[in-house]
């Protein structure tokens, strides 16, 4: 009787601790952001250039001449050897604590390590050297990721500096959850010898001047002299600057409020020509002539905003207006060669559109079997790159095709 007793009061207490969570409204599962951190001197001495190296989370991309370097999330660049696109090449790993982004001109490479900027010398790809570190020049450099709740706790801000953000799924209290808005606290640009970037880029350079967006600035560099960048006065640009898309004269910057558009007629004092505001979503931009391609993912920090893609006309830049909105499942970087538009759209795919009787966009292409971050349309391929894989796929009349695949891990 007392054992029949004991394992009736056990299954209780069991239930009481487990099975009640499950079946309890008061309960969700939300995405949680644990803070990446390193101490201050290996963060200093972080900086190293290693052998090939396998990827841990693939980020943005970069093309420059034969290469294609892809950033590790936090943790530096990849460099790849792209010289037969059918059979790419990892030829090494420039090890920065804390960096997202790069951007190339005449064999000098500039790289974020949060609020420093980093300045390479790529000439002999194979013998890359540092040449200049600039401190504190991007203070509000830190990329807040997707997500419900952000852990602080445990962080020893005097000896550690905070690189990064590691995103679990758990199930919380609803009523334990305490969401920080941080909304309220806190292309080819023409020129032969510079890189070209995706549509999530924060860095671009336009002839020379390296643009560089944090969370709420334009920061601006002089680099006629390539190698001793000269730090100029930055530009208030907004809350949660996420990307920065350049043509012609205008700097086209993506937030999680709206497109911003800016001239840099004068290239040292970027002037707001006008904005195109929507509720809250993360938004990298495209343009053509006439018009910007906007995709907007709802969901987490990125807002309740539904996710699509937006054709917004700017044909008179002080007035851009929407013409139509696509909706799209989870969409990330997109596009534009000549008459299609590429748009990433997370788990659902790649897709492929004409867009040459804009705003009607007759989808090409549905490549629905890979995980899809950021492209690049080059000159002669496409780069598209998703969930630590590499893809090349090559232009056709009115469709493209895969030339190639790479494991980046």
């Amino acid at each position: 009787m007392k054992k029949n007793l004991f394992i009736v009061v056990l299954s209780i207490l069991v239930c009481m601790l487990s099975c009640t969570d499950d079946n309890d409204a008061s309960y969700a599962e939300v995405v949680v952001a644990k803070p990446l951190v390193i101490s201050k001197t290996e963060f200093v001495n972080s900086i190293a250039v290693l052998p090939p190296q396998a990827i841990d989370e693939s980020g943005k991309m970069y093309a420059y001449k034969e290469y294609i370097f892809v950033n590790d999330k936090y943790k530096g660049i990849h460099v790849i050897d792209n010289s037969n696109p059918s059979n790419p090449n990892k030829i090494g790993f420039i090890k920065i604590a804390g960096n997202v982004d790069i951007s190339i001109k005449d064999d000098v490479l500039y790289a974020d390590s949060l609020m420093d900027l980093l300045v390479f010398d790529i000439t002999d790809i194979h013998n890359i050297k540092q040449l200049k570190r600039l401190e504190n020049v991007l203070q509000d450099n830190v990329v807040w990721p997707a997500a419900d709740v952000f852990e602080f706790d445990g962080v020893d801000y005097e000896n550690e500096i905070l690189v990064g953000w590691e995103t679990v799924v758990e199930r919380r209290k609803i009523a334990e959850v305490n969401t920080v808005d941080f909304a309220l606290e806190n292309a080819s640009d023409g020129t032969r010898s510079t890189g070209q970037g995706g549509s999530l880029a924060r860095f671009k350079i336009v002839s020379d001047y390296l643009y560089a967006v944090d969370n709420h600035n334009i920061n601006i560099f002089d680099i006629s002299n390539l190698d001793a960048p000269e730090v100029l006065d930055k530009v208030y640009a907004g809350f949660d600057i996420e990307t920065i898309f350049n043509k012609g004269e205008y700097l086209f910057l993506g937030s999680m409020r709206g497109m911003y558009i800016y001239n840099i007629g004068n290239p040292e004092q970027p002037t707001l020509v006008s904005e195109f505001e929507h509720g809250k979503a993360c938004d990298p931009v495209v343009v053509d002539d006439n018009y910007a391609y906007v995709t907007l993912r709802g969901g987490n920090t990125c807002g309740a905003t539904e996710s699509g893609l937006f054709i917004i006309d700017i044909s008179n830049m002080e007035q851009p207006e929407l013409k139509v909105m696509y909706p799209m499942d989870e969409p990330y970087g997109l596009g534009i060669k000549d008459d299609k538009l590429f748009v990433c759209d997370g788990a659902s795919g790649l897709k492929v559109y004409d867009k040459r009787n804009v705003p009607d966009l007759p989808q090409l292409n549905h490549f629905k079997d890979v995980v899809t971050f950021d492209v690049i349309p080059l000159e002669d391929h496409l780069l598209m790159v998703g969930d630590g894989v590499l893809y090349q796929y090559k232009y056709l009349d009115a469709s493209i095709a895969l030339l190639s695949t790479f494991q980046l891990n």
